[in-house]
């Protein structure tokens, strides 16, 4: 039986030698006399000489710009900082730079959805259709700031519409096709976009789901939208709904001439200009609007693509995600290395468990990647990969969205390929990256991620802020990186932010995952140390929840919260406190599951739904989630809430009770 922290697999010296890793740390020797001999010495260097780590990953991945890259910084601490200050970037221009010197038959995207082949779609023909987007944008008065938003599903059009946006220095954001109207519009109203791309549906496990209703009532909720342009998906070119923007089919925007390159011109902005807004559900309030900038992310994918990643010319990248997730963004700035991506639009489980090894050996997949729970359903469908496809060009897994187990690590090389390289990421929506992950020269070690990040001041923190090592506490950054976020939307003084990271320990960054680094730098994540729910790596809102049950004439009010389990699981259960004249009947339970289908999304619908006399509260009012999830994972009373702090202490006898029953089943 495997056991935590076994030894696993070792990378030979060759597969160490071709590394972007080993070729940058020579380069480093070469050019700037600094020898660093491992991944250990590098990432200490990266942390305590921030700025020249920083502007050797500039230079050696040759970073395009305008201006000065001289200034690394402007001096300011978190949440302030500002990276390469005097430098004008543009994001789209590194995820194309190749692509007009490109062979005519490079691949930028495998694509497939539930029905068909397989398809390509070459970087010049990608390329192509990014600058006719861009054209069609600035005609109809789209420029920098302006923010463009889609809602579709994961198909190569959503890449397009990215890479548009960002190449004439709008603002993009992306909600799933899955969410409901009150999860888009929570999302999009505040940022006050200009153009909607959305697709009239979309099918998943083999049902189609037609989405044109709910487009015309985001449409309706979003008054200074000018635009809509329908992506075909089930009705073809024919998607109209009544609204009053105007309507574009998707083969009209990219119809017209050719725009060559040299007519081209990227839109190179400064570092504080937004280059996307990404959200990430808080417990309270509105969904958390994030922004990051153009040039953060252009440097933090460069150093994560190649160093970390040990992506290249020839890699295949796959990842099952949703355009609203930030793996899919991941996925498209893989194209920086010249690697290809591969992009699934459909259940990952559609004809069986085996139908993403299909996919991975038919785009000759070079790297995998799931979240453990997905892996967890191989297992017990007792798949074996290794034996049933080829998975030949295969030597990279990712694994991302929940702790993982060893078990989960060994069955890869038991039932995949014995000379593979399984990596565990964790970071967030908030640096739209990692905090710690993968690292191509290390060994790998069962249910452990292998490194801190380079460049990612990580360390453990207990509740004084006193430094933890082989024990559990908070995640916590002590310097800034130039991922995190610019800002969040409408937020002019800051405050949200400085709430959401900074309010725990002043000055630091605390992320709100509980960790443990080992003696060798080794990584392993807990789960969420704060009450936001995550839920196979996807984070939910506990007040998108609410908002919607608490709409419910017979429910008074309620709590809830998401345990992760072993192997990848999450159990979220949500607690309803019922109005004296009602009961939670079936008929109840599916009106709730069904409110929280339509406006939010599937992911939403909890696990198990329990009515409780008491919901408890502190003393300044606030739902006690984080005690609760910890309750019923199995923490005692004392460690997990403070009785001086609540409004009524027996209110958390229930719960006690139902963690006693679920530990004794």
């Amino acid at each position: 039986m495997v056991k935590e922290g076994d030894w696993l697999w070792t990378p030979d010296a060759q597969a160490v030698a071709r590394s972007n890793l080993r070729i940058y740390l020579d380069w480093l020797a070469r050019e700037r006399g600094l020898r660093l001999e491992d991944y250990a010495a590098l990432w200490d260097w990266s942390v305590r000489q921030p700025e020249a780590f920083w502007s050797s990953i500039w230079q050696w991945c040759g970073v395009l710009h305008d201006g000065s890259a001289a200034r690394v910084t402007d001096g300011a601490g978190m949440p302030h900082t500002r990276w390469f200050p005097d430098a004008r970037v543009n994001y789209a221009e590194h995820v194309l730079r190749h692509a007009a010197q490109a062979d005519p038959a490079q691949v930028a995207f495998h694509y497939a959805s539930e029905e068909g082949p397989v398809r390509t779609m070459s970087l010049r023909e990608l390329d192509g259709k990014v600058r006719r987007m861009a054209r069609w944008l600035r005609a109809r008065g789209v420029g920098p700031g302006d923010r463009v938003v889609a809602y579709l599903p994961n198909v190569p059009a959503c890449a397009v519409a990215m890479l548009a946006t960002t190449s004439i220095g709008a603002v993009w954001s992306a909600a799933a096709i899955e969410f409901g109207v009150r999860t888009v519009v929570d999302r999009f109203r505040q940022i006050e976009p200009k153009v909607l791309i959305a697709a009239d549906g979309y099918r998943f496990g083999g049902q189609d789901y037609d989405r044109r209703d709910e487009v015309a009532q985001i449409v309706s909720a979003l008054p200074g939208l000018q635009a809509l342009v329908w992506v075909p998906a089930l009705q073809g070119d024919a998607a109209r709904v009544a609204c009053g923007v105007e309507q574009h089919a998707w083969a009209d925007v990219l119809a017209g001439p050719e725009v060559a390159a040299q007519d081209f011109a990227y839109e190179r902005v400064a570092s504080g200009h937004p280059l996307w807004v990404v959200f990430s559900s808080g417990t309270t309030g509105l969904p958390k609007p994030i922004v990051h900038s153009h040039v953060g992310m252009v440097v933090e994918h460069l150093k994560l693509m190649h160093l970390q990643m040990d992506l290249r010319p020839g890699s295949s990248m796959f990842f099952y995600s949703t355009t609203g997730w930030m793996m899919w963004n991941l996925l498209v700035a893989a194209l920086m290395t010249g690697s290809s991506a591969v992009l699934y639009d459909g259940s990952p489980l559609h004809g069986g468990p085996q139908c993403l090894w299909q996919l991975a050996q038919a785009t000759r997949a070079t790297c995998f990647g799931a979240s453990p729970t997905f892996v967890q359903m191989m297992q017990k469908a007792g798949l074996q990969p290794g034996r049933s496809f080829d998975l030949s060009a295969l030597d990279t897994i990712v694994l991302s969205g929940a702790p993982c187990t060893p078990e989960t690590f060994a069955w890869f090389y038991e039932a995949v390929k014995r000379d593979l390289w399984v990596t565990s990421q964790s970071g967030g929506t908030e640096i739209c990256s990692g905090f710690v992950g993968a690292a191509p020269t290390q060994p790998v070690y069962a249910g452990e991620i292998q490194a801190r990040m380079l460049g990612m001041a990580v360390e453990v923190w207990d509740e004084q802020g006193r430094a933890l090592r082989d024990a559990v506490g908070e995640l916590v950054v002590l310097q800034p990186c130039p991922s995190m976020p610019i800002m969040f939307w409408n937020d002019p003084a800051g405050e949200r932010y400085r709430e959401a990271y900074f309010e725990h320990f002043p000055g630091v960054w605390r992320h709100g995952d509980f960790m443990k680094i080992n003696q060798r730098g080794g990584c392993y994540i807990y789960g969420r140390s704060d009450s936001t729910l995550n839920r196979h790596g996807v984070r939910i809102g506990a007040a998108e929840i609410y908002r919607v049950v608490e709409a419910v004439p017979e429910v008074a009010d309620s709590l809830v919260v998401c345990c992760e389990l072993p192997g990848g699981e999450f159990f979220m259960p949500l607690f309803l406190k019922l109005r004296s004249d009602a009961a939670l009947d079936g008929a109840l339970r599916a009106r709730i599951a069904g409110e929280l289908r339509r406006n939010c999304s599937p992911r939403h619908v909890p696990d198990t739904m329990l009515q409780v006399q008491r919901i408890p509260y502190t003393l300044t009012g606030k739902k006690m989630e984080v005690p609760v999830r910890k309750i019923l994972m199995g923490w005692a009373l004392e460690r997990a809430a403070n009785p001086d702090a609540m409004a009524d202490p027996s209110a958390l006898d229930e719960y006690l009770a139902l963690a006693r029953q679920r530990a004794g089943a």
